[in-house]
């Protein structure tokens, strides 16, 4: 076993574990640690807690030291120097008429380097940009190029349900995410409907998906044909939540249907309908998948 703490740079940035040393640190301190950029500043989400050796990549840098009034004083400034370096980089950007959009700055807490967040539609030449940069700044710059969930996850926002992003409030990771989905949870495919600010497929999509793929193991599709209490019947719809199933049923294939709704243990399956896939645009489909 071996004591960690979980230490988180921006909200609801990744979590990354280090090593207290002799430290009980306590959830929710500011501590200065070193990273592979230089010394960074973080809040600590993870309290002192051991984990097994096997759940963790060794070896762990040491926090430094818990931060001081003087070091959240500076954490405070480097903020500012962040939106001023903001705008200097837009006036350079423009001055070189490169196709790019900025979106971040940050500052090492040492001020060893300086990360320049964008986006773009392709490939940018900036050599001569970051030379500029490089020469008002007197330090090393850093220009990274980022995706749209990676731009939504900076900016935030407010999602199609009314709340702010998710990925910009708690999520950590970006989880995987596919079309396979939203035709389990009975969505539709239009790519307006399950894709988020950002362009690509809701991150909500994952959350259901677990139950989801339990519930419908034993559920028949629409349009399968079904043996219930009733008689044998096509099946209408499906509740999926509630596992029950609308059928049109007969007691002899000359009587008038009767629509009937059946608990999932009541029916069985004769014969599945081949399914018929719904249809989506393909650029479209590629825009909210890429």
């Amino acid at each position: 076993m071996i004591c960690i703490v979980g230490v988180r740079f921006k909200k609801a940035g990744k979590i990354y574990y280090f090593d207290p040393g002799d430290n009980v640190i306590e959830k929710g301190s500011a501590v200065i640690v070193e990273t592979a950029r230089g010394i960074e500043f973080g809040r600590v989400e993870i309290g002192n807690r051991e984990v097994s050796d096997e759940s963790i990549v060794q070896p762990l840098k040491k926090v430094i030291r818990i931060a001081s009034e003087e070091d959240m004083a500076k954490a405070r400034l480097n903020k500012e120097r962040e939106k001023e370096a903001f705008n200097i980089c837009l006036e350079k950007i423009a001055k070189h008429k490169l196709m790019m959009k900025l979106i971040d700055v940050e500052f090492t807490f040492d001020l060893n380097k300086i990360i320049f967040y964008f986006t773009a539609d392709g490939r940018v030449d900036f050599r001569e940009l970051v030379k500029e940069l490089a020469s008002i700044f007197r330090t090393r710059i850093e220009l990274r190029q980022i995706g749209v969930r990676d731009e939504a996850k900076m900016l935030n926002g407010i999602g199609i349900c009314g709340r702010p992003l998710c990925c910009a409030t708690f999520l950590g990771d970006f989880q995987p995410v596919s079309i396979k989905m939203a035709k389990d949870q009975n969505l539709s495919l239009n790519p307006t409907k399950i894709s988020g600010v950002c362009g690509r497929l809701m991150c909500c999509l994952k959350y259901e998906e677990e139950t989801y793929e339990q519930l419908n193991k034993n559920l028949p599709r629409e349009g399968d044909i079904i043996r219930t209490p009733q008689g044998e019947g096509e099946v209408l719809s499906v509740n999926v939540l509630r596992q029950i199933v609308k059928a049109a049923t007969r007691k002899k294939p000359i009587d008038t249907p009767n629509i009937g709704f059946f608990n999932v243990s009541e029916v069985e399956i004769i014969k599945r309908k081949k399914i018929k896939e719904e249809y989506i645009d393909k650029d479209e489909l590629k825009d909210i998948l890429d």
